[in-house]
């Protein structure tokens, strides 16, 4: 295990833990800044991505699509089970949540994620299993979240009003 390898390992443990507080504290329903971390993410995994120095093979988009279709899917799943409630601090906000449920779809992803390293680790890829390929999977988990909070959201004057 090299030091680097230890470093990408330490950001993506830090990112989990930090995804899945997320997902127990209620959060303001702000699309603008639902967006941001997806974005980031996404040029952040395609920036590594395109520093590799590394042949794309099959395997590598496989699974890549595989990891892709499992963030899709994630993503939809968490903003469906999102519960919504008005702002303690400000009523005519919306707070959103997934609790534990949130996390455990959390889990269930970065185990997706485990077995598709082993099996493309096995069988040669590079590209897919890299920490670019890891934070594009991440952002398009986050962009689907944030896609389906933003249309289930309910309207500011159903909380002033539900008040």
């Amino acid at each position: 295990m090299n030091a680097s390898y230890l470093f990408d390992l330490l950001i993506g443990l830090a990112v989990i833990a930090y995804l899945c507080t997320r997902q127990l504290s209620w959060r303001p329903v702000d699309p603008a800044r639902m967006w941001k971390l997806p974005l980031v993410l996404g040029v952040a995994g395609v920036v590594s991505l395109a520093r590799q120095q590394v042949t794309i093979h099959p395997i590598d988009l496989v699974i890549l699509i595989v990891s892709g279709a499992a963030a899709l899917i994630s993503g939809t799943v968490m903003g469906r089970i999102a519960r919504f409630r008005p702002s303690a601090a400000d009523p005519r906000l919306i707070e959103s949540r997934t609790g534990w449920l949130g996390v455990a779809v959390w889990v269930g992803l970065i185990l997706v994620r485990v077995v598709l390293d082993v099996i493309g680790h096995r069988m040669g890829s590079e590209m897919a299993i890299s920490t670019g390929g890891i934070l594009v999977v991440l952002a398009i988990n986050r962009a689907a979240n944030a896609l389906v909070l933003t249309a289930r959201q309910p309207r500011r004057s159903y909380a002033v009003a539900g008040k």
